[in-house]
């Protein structure tokens, strides 16, 4: 498992965080707080506060995880 940090900024950057989560099959988790959500649901990510970094957990070897961390470069804190 792999943790960072991201900051989705607008709704548009929700939105391209989802795509891009949505083309793995591996795990991705989203926490703030005591709070948990997949990542690759939209809805959950808007029940966050999104003007604070969020921990992005990935569930996934380190091949497939380094593959998507270099796709969510842009977000990452």
């Amino acid at each position: 498992m792999k943790t960072l940090n991201i900051l989705l900024n607008s709704m548009n950057d929700v939105r391209i965080f989802v795509n891009i989560v949505n083309k793995y099959e591996f795990d991705v988790d989203l926490t703030s707080g005591r709070y948990v959500v997949d990542a690759k649901s939209i809805l959950g990510i808007y029940s966050l506060d999104l003007s604070k970094p969020i921990a992005v957990n990935i569930h996934a070897d380190n091949a497939d995880a380094d593959k998507f961390v270099d796709e969510i470069k842009e977000f990452i804190q």
